[in-house]
């Protein structure tokens, strides 16, 4: 029998879960994790990232940690962002299987069992599919649904459609991604560009158990552009296209000139015509810098060499002195 195999017969599950100013829903997600992990009757963790919250929620995540030997507290020095959290909460995961779950409770607990079935089943990506999204606004569905389809359009890597961070990782694949330590992280995507066996189980998301949205359209502003600079080159493709599309209307706009001014007509006498180009021209200059800009700023992001977080305080988890380094 392999060691895969062996491990799925009697395997150590982790639960990871980021958490940021949820004091509402901590209590009631440890609950409701517990209820379900408990009934597979295997050994399992789940480790709470606090990433820098305000609201009380670190001392509720620590009482837990203090009441319960499962729950493994990491708290972050300051809030360093959902998917930053998220790549912690790997790092320390010492399971066979990983599950990956948001604390606001819109992604049911009891839907892990099912991603769980199709690990054992062979498959080391299991991501959840959203089928049916309660208590959101059209103003997000619609964004949501624009974002997954143009990804999935623009990226090198065919990203699943409608699926969010919800999903399992087997053991190869958290080592893999515990190993990519870009800065500008988009997980879902990286998870797809690993490869392995994936597959996906599809599931009705529920309203926020209590609490705000921790993410605004500013912050999806910033996971699109994380995701779309991370696995395209569509946007520095778009600024030579542009160039060509510049060129070609120059070339033939140049003899349409020239005929017009010979026939003396009045429509393209004075400095309109000159200004509009000039300023067309200047914007398809400004965008493509701004394009690159993106890159580059990126780039020096990655160079600089910073650590991706600080926690202040985390559980003496052995064989994790390789994740350390952040």
């Amino acid at each position: 029998m392999s060691d895969n195999l062996a491990n799925k017969k009697n395997p150590v599950y982790s639960v990871v879960a980021p958490v940021f100013n949820e004091i509402g829903c901590v209590e009631e997600f440890y609950n409701q994790v517990s209820h379900v992990m408990s009934s597979l009757k295997s050994t399992w963790e789940l480790i709470l990232v606090d990433d820098g919250s305000t609201d009380g929620s670190t001392d509720i995540i620590l009482k837990l940690a203090e009441k319960d030997d499962h729950v493994k507290p990491v708290i972050f020095a300051r809030n360093f962002g959902h998917q930053i959290a998220v790549t912690a909460g790997l790092d320390y995961a010492r399971g066979d299987a990983v599950l990956i779950i948001d604390a606001d409770l819109q992604d049911p607990p009891e839907v892990m069992l099912d991603l769980i079935a199709k690990w054992k089943e062979g498959y080391e990506v299991v991501y959840a599919v959203r089928r049916k999204r309660e208590g959101e606004s059209w103003f997000k569905l619609f964004t949501a649904s624009a974002f997954y389809r143009l990804i999935y359009r623009i990226t090198d890597v065919k990203i699943p459609l409608d699926t969010g961070d919800f999903r399992l990782l087997d053991r190869k694949v958290v080592n893999v991604l515990c190993d990519m330590r870009e800065r500008h992280r988009f997980l879902r995507g990286m998870a797809s560009w690993v490869g392995y066996r994936q597959i996906g189980v599809e599931y009705d998301r529920k309203e926020r158990f209590a609490g705000k949205t921790k993410y605004p359209f500013s912050k999806m502003l910033k996971l699109a552009l994380n995701a779309i600079t991370g696995f395209s080159y569509f946007p520095l493709q778009m600024a030579t296209y542009l160039g060509f599309i510049c060129a070609c209307i120059s070339i033939v706009a140049i003899p349409v000139v020239i005929v017009l001014r010979l026939s003396h007509q009045a429509a393209l006498l004075g400095q309109a015509t000159t200004l509009i180009m000039v300023l067309f021209l200047g914007g398809v200059q400004l965008i493509t810098l701004g394009i690159l800009g993106e890159y580059i700023g990126r780039i020096y992001d990655e160079v600089k060499g910073r650590p991706l977080y600080i926690v202040s305080r985390a559980p003496d988890i052995p064989n994790t002195s390789i994740r350390r380094k952040n």
